[in-house]
């Protein structure tokens, strides 16, 4: 398929994946490797023919919601992980997958893709890399979960961990979405409520990215509450890797203050620094860009460069 026609389909994939993976519907997108926006089969010959120069490090680069693996590219066609394979020798690994499913069915399903990966991958496995853009790093961190749980051995390749403009602490902007819908659907007008449920028919992983719920119990509970505050969050960032957050901001400090990148609020994208809930951060991990819009960050010099040194060398 054309990229037009795929970023189209992961437009509709965002708005209502959920939908189309209930009906069964032929459009929806299946998690899966992507190699020159083609598929890639995860056996050992497939595998083989996509990366014939594989090398032992691997970077996984998952994109965000609504959009392909093409969100990593430069205007000059190159993108972040062209860039670490021919500077450091890392192979890179484009995952796409339907954004519009809960982060946790997404997150099993790169768990499962990963394990498929290594097993199949043409010369051992140094170190695995993992880099997520916005809901991307949900995905991260959800399959880090569940791999932790049912002891996938993928996850002992794992030293380095990089989240771009991801929202660990939800989406404020989702959130008052969904109180407006709520509010909306309250009142006694038939109009009024007619549009409350339209509103409401956000993909569940949109809805997700409220209070960046990665497991199931978590978006039961999301059911009961109506709060526009960041809530607290039960999955740790594992403490035997090395993580990397980026944020970027609006060139105003006003806006930047209240809008972080205009998606995702800064204390959002860096809510574990010096968190108790994990072992705190080197400052030289985290850094926050001003002038830099949520869009602006998966395709963006100054990241990149930020990106190229936490892979350089033995984490």
């Amino acid at each position: 398929m054309g990229e037009k026609l795929d970023q189209t389909l992961a437009v509709l994939n965002g708005l209502v994946g959920d939908y189309l993976e209930r009906g069964g519907n032929g459009l929806r997108t299946t998690m899966g490797c992507h190699y020159r926006g083609l598929p890639v089969t995860l056996d050992r010959a497939g595998v083989a023919r996509a990366y014939p120069e594989a090398t032992g490090r691997v970077a996984l680069f998952v994109h965000g919601v609504m959009c392909t693996e093409t969100i990593w590219r430069f205007p000059d066609g190159s993108d972040y992980g062209q860039k670490l394979q021919a500077e450091l020798g890392i192979t890179p690994v484009y995952v796409r997958y339907n954004s519009g499913l809960p982060i946790a069915d997404n997150g099993a399903a790169l768990a499962a893709c990963l394990q498929q990966l290594v097993d199949a991958y043409p010369v051992p496995i140094e170190e695995l890399i993992l880099i997520g853009y916005s809901m991307g790093g949900l995905l991260v961190r959800s399959a880090c979960h569940v791999a932790s749980l049912q002891g996938l051995s993928w996850l002992g390749h794992v030293r380095r961990a990089l989240y771009v403009g991801t929202p660990h602490l939800g989406a404020p902007a989702e959130r008052l979405g969904r109180v407006v819908a709520r509010v909306l659907r309250a009142i006694p007008d038939p109009y009024t409520r007619l549009v409350g449920e339209i509103s409401d028919l956000r993909s569940a992983g949109i809805k997700d990215l409220g209070d960046a719920d990665l497991r199931h119990e978590d978006r039961a509970a999301v059911s009961g509450r109506l709060s526009l505050r960041d809530p607290r969050h039960p999955v740790p960032l594992l403490p035997a890797i090395r993580h990397a957050l980026v944020a970027g901001t609006l060139a105003d400090p006003n806006l930047a203050a209240f809008f972080g990148d205009s998606i995702v609020p800064v204390t959002s994208a860096t809510a574990y620094v010096n968190s108790a809930e994990t072992s705190p951060l080197d400052p030289g991990d985290v850094k926050v860009l001003p002038g830099r819009t949520h869009l602006d960050l998966p395709h963006d010099a100054e990241v990149y460069d930020f990106i190229r040194k936490f892979c350089e060398g033995k984490p």
